[in-house]
């Protein structure tokens, strides 16, 4: 009998915090390997119908993944983030926010500050995230265009696509 995987999403207005902890069902450079890779990424990150099509994707400490969400009547909506430190096969910090088509980052919009770690746990891995926004305006922000919902949505076709991958090895 296959068991409900952990998944938790707490937020922390005061500190202008997002913590997601969510585990899978694969192997930890698998795990990471989906989260560093355009490869990986162009697969689950966006909900659907929405998907992802990276542009550019440099993994290394001031390197950048410059990326357009891609809606169902083909329109796109870019976002960079600028990776700051990488610990391979453990940990990446980032900076994320909306841009234009050349990764030139829109003021007006919420940016966030991701810490990402990964953890192996009993066959399985962990992803714990702390995202941190630069203000209280910028997390109810990045809530009311719908967060909580479109991540929980991708770690969910992540957890399908790992799954769709232990069946073809």
């Amino acid at each position: 009998m296959k068991r409900d995987l952990a998944y938790d999403f707490l937020i922390e207005i005061p500190t202008k915090t997002i913590k997601i902890k969510k585990e899978f069902a694969a192997d930890p450079s698998l795990v990471w390997q989906a989260w560093t890779s355009s490869d990986w990424l162009d697969q689950w990150w966006g909900p659907k119908p929405w998907h992802v099509e990276t542009k550019t994707l440099d993994f290394i400490p001031n390197g950048i993944w410059l990326y357009a969400m891609v809606g169902p009547e083909g329109e796109k909506h870019w976002a960079l983030s600028q990776y700051i430190e990488i610990n391979e096969g453990q940990s990446f910090s980032h900076k994320d926010g909306f841009c234009d088509e050349d990764g030139i980052i829109n003021q007006d919009m919420p940016q966030s500050t991701w810490n990402v770690t990964f953890t192996s746990a009993d066959k399985h891995t962990v992803v714990d995230c702390i995202i941190t926004c630069d203000s209280k305006e910028a997390i109810e922000g990045v809530l009311e265009m719908g967060f909580q919902e479109g991540i929980s949505m991708c770690l969910k076709q992540l957890d399908e696509l790992f799954e769709r991958t232990s069946l073809n090895t």
